[in-house]
Formats: C-alpha cells, sequence, structure tokens
C-alpha cells in the first residue's frame, strides 16, 4: 500500500511540489482559465458577521482575504476571467435536509440558515470584491456548480481551467473542487488563499483536495506564472 505523506507546506504558503511558476505558466493560459473566489463575505470572513460574533477564529481568515485580492488584481490584469461565488439564501431555496441535520445535531436552524440572507450586510462581500467585468454567481448550496449556471456560462467562454481559492477550506471550496473536477476542469488551488476557522480542518482539506482532485500552488506562485505569460506576449 502506497503511504501518502502530508507535506506541511500546504498550510504556510510555500510551493507545492510539482507547482513552480514556470510550470504554471503552461498550464493556467488565461484565455482558458478563470479565478474563482468563493464566499468571501461579511457573514464568513468580517469580525462584524455572523461567524465572527459566534467567536470563531479568523485569524487565518484574514490572510487568505490578502492573498485573494491579491490573485484578483493579477487576474484581472493578465487577462483571466474573475468569477466571485457567493451564498444568497432565501426562504424559498432554505434546505429542510440542512435544517434538519442542524436540528439533530442538537444546534439552531435558524441561526444557520440566517447566514448570508439576500438584501442583509451579511451576503455583502469582504475583502476582494467584483470590479467591472467580473462575473458573480450567487448559489444556494457548498457547490459553486450546484443549482447555478455556473457550468455553462464557463464552458460558453471556452475555459477548461480553474484556480479557486475562497472559504472555506473544508466545507464550500471542498465541495466546489470536487464537482469541478467531476465536470473535468483543470483544478488548482491557491492554497494560501483559502482559509477555515481551524487550521487542522484546512490542512487535512488540502491534503485530500491534493490526492484527488486538485494541484496546489500559492498565490504568488500563480501571481509569477501570469507575470511570466504577460510580459511573453507584449
Amino acid at each position: 500500500m502506497k503511504v501518502v505523506r502530508v507535506r506541511r507546506n500546504f498550510t504556510s504558503g510555500r510551493r507545492a511540489a510539482g507547482a513552480s511558476p514556470t510550470k504554471l505558466a503552461s498550464w493556467i493560459e488565461p484565455s482558458r482559465t478563470a479565478l474563482l473566489i468563493i464566499d468571501m463575505q461579511v457573514d464568513f470572513a468580517s469580525p462584524t458577521g455572523t461567524v465572527g460574533h459566534a467567536g470563531a477564529d479568523l485569524g487565518d481568515v484574514s490572510v487568505a482575504l490578502a492573498a485573494a485580492s491579491r490573485l484578483a488584481e493579477a487576474a484581472r490584469g493578465g487577462g483571466v476571467r474573475v468569477v466571485f461565488v457567493h451564498l444568497e439564501t432565501r426562504d424559498e431555496t432554505d434546505s429542510a435536509a440542512w435544517a434538519e441535520r442542524i436540528h439533530r445535531r442538537g444546534g439552531s436552524p435558524g441561526k444557520a440558515l440566517a447566514l448570508c440572507r439576500a438584501g442583509t450586510p451579511g451576503a455583502d462581500f469582504f475583502g476582494p470584491r467584483p470590479a467591472e467585468g467580473d462575473l458573480a454567481i450567487a448559489k444556494s448550496r457548498y457547490s459553486a456548480f450546484f443549482g447555478t449556471d455556473l457550468n455553462a456560462r464557463l464552458k460558453a467562454l471556452g475555459i477548461d481551467t480553474l484556480v479557486v481559492c475562497g472559504l472555506t477550506t473544508d466545507c464550500c471550496v471542498d465541495c466546489t473542487v470536487r464537482d469541478a473536477f467531476h465536470l473535468d476542469y483543470h483544478v488548482f488551488l491557491a492554497a494560501d488563499a483559502c482559509a477555515a476557522y481551524d487550521s487542522r480542518l484546512h490542512g487535512a482539506a488540502l491534503q485530500r483536495l491534493e490526492t484527488n482532485f486538485a494541484i496546489l500552488a500559492s498565490a504568488d506562485d500563480i501571481i509569477a506564472a501570469w507575470g511570466m505569460l504577460k510580459r511573453m506576449h507584449r
């Protein structure tokens, strides 16, 4: 049986094997690549949001927000499509199964379903924000592809490669990366532009995704790759 060893550079942002800027430049060509920024919103990332008020540790989140902002700027400058995926909950899209699961675990379904309620400040973007020309895709479940037209819109643009970042690594990022891989996208995960509220969950999620679904790289290496391509095309 093959033993898979955990590389601790996943959580530190240092380079993962096989993902140098030179290699990345041949894999994430702008005309076929989109940057997906997942759920960087007030309720998930701000001290004034629902999760912050609940006492979650947002230390790693602030680092991921900064890295994602750099990625968005570099993507736009390099001709890469930027897509903001955001949770937007409504009465008509609330999940009965989701609420019942929380109830059975002894939690409060009402509080959970109140996350990123449409029209409330908690649903606003936090950190990187959409700019002119970016796409914004609202979702009502964990995956950016479930119940949305994201796949159709990406395919129409000729995109077959995704660079993914966002919140949280172990939940919505994980589900989105898996679905993207199942839809035959080439998936790259900006490890230090993702975060969870527990560093152990973040690290474990990165290990699972790297083993089966995506290639990991740091935000800086991805930015460097796009910079190389931009200079080549001048």
